[in-house]
């Protein structure tokens, strides 16, 4: 597995709240010259057909960097753009479905707690973002997961974890001794003014963990 862990040790998820003038592949573009380990694009409110478009063309932008690109939620476009993977969570559908369906590939799955993350091993996930371990904007509802509980998760759990919820440079050392593979970020990259530099420093952070 740890050639999974290297993948997920920035792990960028895109978010159209942040374009300003630019496009997504721009941004995505930035982040992956920045460092990012790896990419999910993830698009709520986009048709099929447009979403899947957009992600031939990041796939092979991702690709041009060696990194690899999960779909978030979506089957169809993961299974027709031939991703490295696909990202699901509680309430998305089951990894028994993916498993079938799209062989062979990464299944990161959410988890809030112990239970979920050994359900989600077990079932055969690849990895699990496990969160919010802080307050974020970008999941209404999130309960908090302690710091000492993402510990016991890691120390009991041999796939590897991502940390997830408003991580930032300013709280990201609080991560430190947890056991994390990575952290997995989205307004801490593309809510940046400076996208390169603000992954770079992010890079050296997370090396620190």
């Amino acid at each position: 597995m740890k050639w999974m862990q290297s993948m997920l040790k920035l792990y960028a998820i895109t978010d159209r709240n942040w374009l300003k003038d630019e496009t997504l592949y721009q941004q995505v573009e930035k982040a992956l010259q920045g460092g990012v380990t790896m990419i999910q694009l993830r698009e709520k409110n986009l048709d099929d057909e447009s979403f899947l478009q957009e992600a031939i063309e990041i796939k092979e932008l991702c690709h041009r960097y060696h990194v690899p690109l999960i779909i978030n939620d979506n089957l169809e476009v993961a299974i027709h753009c031939d991703a490295d993977g696909i990202h699901i969570g509680q309430d998305d559908i089951s990894i028994e479905t993916v498993k079938e369906r799209f062989p062979h590939k990464i299944i990161g799955v959410t988890a809030h707690n112990l239970d979920e993350a050994l359900i989600a091993k077990q079932a055969g996930a690849t990895y699990l973002g496990m969160g919010a371990v802080f307050p974020t904007s970008t999941k209404d509802h999130t309960i908090p997961l302690a710091i000492d509980d993402l510990k016991h998760i890691t120390s009991v759990i041999d796939i590897p974890i991502v940390a997830i919820g408003g991580i930032s440079l300013d709280n990201i050392m609080k991560l430190k001794g947890t056991g994390v593979a990575g952290v997995a970020v989205v307004s801490a990259v593309f809510k940046s003014d400076d996208i390169v530099g603000s992954v770079k420093q992010l890079l050296k952070a997370v090396e620190s963990l």
